[in-house]
């Protein structure tokens, strides 16, 4: 290793993440499209299974979800990098490279990704908190924001599930259209 090359930084040369804004915009947005996604699901479910909703068993609706939920996202992810949520505020899913996830990536950047959600509902539990409105879901919203706020502690603005799977968020806007 010659001199030159021994004190050289390394430099990151992948573009930092979209504004927060944005990818918390397309988040919100997901999470409308998933409503739809999850309600017709839990349609089909219920009355395939002839349950109704006062059932005790919907452990394997929990497993049949986090399934689709799964299988949604990592279509998505392997073809191009986006959903519906992604394509309409421009933003797209991509490897290290670039290009779009692999099925093995796709799939550890689905895993990684309840970070969002596990550690409040854990925590939740884990402390007995009471089942009232402010606690259920007052506390995920917290979690919530302080993981997307966190956000701007990592050098790139990526998310931590993105950090963890060598993915990023990045911008997915068309070129303009030269002008004649």
């Amino acid at each position: 290793m010659n001199q030159a090359s021994a004190g050289a930084a390394v430099v990151d040369t992948r573009p930092k993440a979209p504004p927060l804004l944005t990818r918390m915009a397309a988040f919100l947005y997901e999470g409308v499209l998933l409503f739809g996604v999850l309600f017709t699901l839990s349609l089909v479910y219920f009355a395939f299974t002839r349950q109704n909703l006062a059932g005790r068993q919907h452990s394997p609706m929990t497993v049949l979800s986090f399934l689709v939920l799964g299988a949604y996202f990592i279509h998505f992810w392997t073809r191009g990098g986006q959903t519906l949520a992604l394509k309409t505020w421009h933003l797209r899913v991509a490897a290290k490279d670039g290009g779009p996830l692999s099925p093995k990536r796709a799939l550890a950047r689905y895993l990684a990704a309840w970070l969002w959600f596990v550690p409040p509902f854990a925590l939740f539990y884990a402390l007995g908190l009471p089942k009232s409105f402010a606690w259920y879901f007052g506390l995920p919203l917290a979690w919530v924001v302080l993981y997307a706020l966190s956000s701007f502690l990592h050098p790139r603005r990526q998310f931590w599930h993105d950090a963890l799977c060598d993915t990023a968020i990045v911008s997915a806007r068309p070129a303009p259209l030269p002008v004649l």
